[in-house]
C-alpha cells in the first residue's frame, strides 16, 4: 500500500487530493497548521488509512517510516490571504518546500511541487504555455505568492538536477469546487454567496478580464496522473475554456435565479487581465483533459454552498 504525505491536506484542494489517494488505496498523512484550511475538510476522510499532523510545514519535518509520494500544497491560495499573510505566503514557498523536498530526498520519495499559474504573472502571451517565462511584477502587493511558487520551481529543479529527486511541478489554474473557503477574496466563492442571499456581486474592474475555470476532480485526476508519470517538467493544469468574470457572474445569477445585480469597483494592482492554459503538454504526456463543463461544476459548487453557514 503506497503511503503518501500530503502538505497543506486540510486545505481546499489538499483535502481532495487526500480522499482522492484515500480511494486509490493510499494511506494518506496530512499535514496543516490550519492558517487557511479546515478541520471540517478532512472530518469526512477519517479512517485507518488516513492520519492528521497539526504542523507549519516550515519548520523542522519528520516522519517516522516509508514514505512513497509527497505532494506540496502548503500555502495561502488566494488573493486575500497573501495580502494579508506575505510573510507566512513566502516562508512557505520557500522554507516549506525546502522541508518537504529535504523529506523526499531522505526517504527517496517522489514529489510533486503545487505550482500556479500566477507564476505567468499578467501574461503577453496568450494562452499560456509552459515554456513561456511569465511577466511578474516582484514587488507588487501579488508578488509574495507569484515569487515564492517561481521559487519553489527553481527549489524543486535544483533537488531534481543535484539530487536525483524524482519531483513533478503542476501549474495550476484557476480551479473551484466544494469546500472553498467563503469569501477568501476569490470570485467564485465571492460571487455565490452573494447571489444565495440576492446581494450585490462586486466584480473588480470591468469584468472583462477573463479565467479558466476547472473544476476540482478534473484537477485531481490530472494531479495523480502526473505524479505516477515519468515527466519531469512543468505541466500546466487547468480547463482551456476562457470565460470573463461578467460571464461566470451572470451564469451563477442564472442557475439561482437570483435577483442580485453587478457592481463595479477597481481592478487590484498586478491582477492579470487574461488567463488561459495551453494543455498540450498534459494531453501529450498524461492523456489528461477536462472532462465537467462550467455549468455542470458551478451547479455541484452552489449546491454545496447552500449547505454552509455564510455569515
Amino acid at each position: 500500500m503506497p503511503r503518501t504525505l500530503v502538505t497543506g491536506g486540510a486545505g481546499f484542494l489538499g483535502s481532495h487530493i487526500c480522499e482522492y489517494l484515500l480511494n486509490k488505496g493510499h494511506q494518506v498523512i496530512a499535514i496543516d497548521n490550519l492558517l487557511t484550511g479546515s478541520i471540517k475538510n478532512i472530518e469526512p476522510l477519517q479512517c485507518d488509512n488516513f492520519k492528521f499532523i497539526k504542523q507549519d510545514v516550515t519548520e523542522y519535518l519528520y516522519i517516522g517510516g516509508e514514505i512513497d509520494y509527497i505532494l506540496h500544497f502548503a500555502s495561502p491560495a488566494s488573493p486575500l490571504d497573501y495580502l494579508e499573510l506575505p510573510i507566512q505566503t513566502l516562508k512557505v514557498g520557500a522554507l516549506g518546500t525546502h522541508k518537504a523536498l529535504g523529506l523526499a530526498l531522505s526517504k527517496g520519495a517522489r514529489f510533486l511541487l503545487a505550482s500556479t499559474s500566477e507564476i505567468y504573472g499578467d501574461p503577453l502571451i496568450h494562452p499560456q504555455s509552459e515554456d513561456y517565462w511569465g511577466n511578474v511584477n516582484p514587488v507588487g502587493p501579488r508578488g509574495v505568492y507569484d515569487e515564492a511558487k517561481r521559487y519553489g520551481e527553481a527549489l524543486t529543479m535544483a533537488y531534481h538536477r543535484y539530487h536525483n529527486v524524482d519531483a513533478k511541478i503542476v501549474r495550476i489554474f484557476n480551479t473551484y469546487g466544494p469546500r472553498m473557503r467563503p469569501k477568501d477574496g476569490r470570485a467564485i466563492p465571492t460571487f455565490i454567496p452573494q447571489a444565495l442571499k440576492n446581494e450585490p456581486i462586486t466584480i473588480f474592474g470591468d469584468g472583462s478580464q477573463t479565467r479558466s475555470f476547472c473544476y476540482v476532480s478534473d484537477l485531481v485526476e490530472g494531479l495523480y496522473r502526473l505524479i505516477v508519470s515519468d515527466t519531469n517538467e512543468p505541466v500546466n493544469i487547468g480547463n482551456p475554456i476562457e470565460m470573463t468574470i461578467k460571464e461566470m457572474a451572470e451564469t451563477v445569477i442564472k442557475i439561482l435565479g437570483s435577483t442580485s445585480q453587478l457592481i463595479y469597483k477597481d481592478l487590484p494592482v498586478d491582477d492579470p487581465k487574461i488567463r488561459q492554459p495551453n494543455i498540450s503538454r498534459a494531453k501529450e504526456i498524461l492523456d489528461w483533459e477536462p472532462k465537467i463543463d462550467f455549468e455542470e461544476g458551478i451547479t455541484k459548487t452552489i449546491e454545496w454552498f447552500k449547505t454552509q453557514q455564510l455569515d
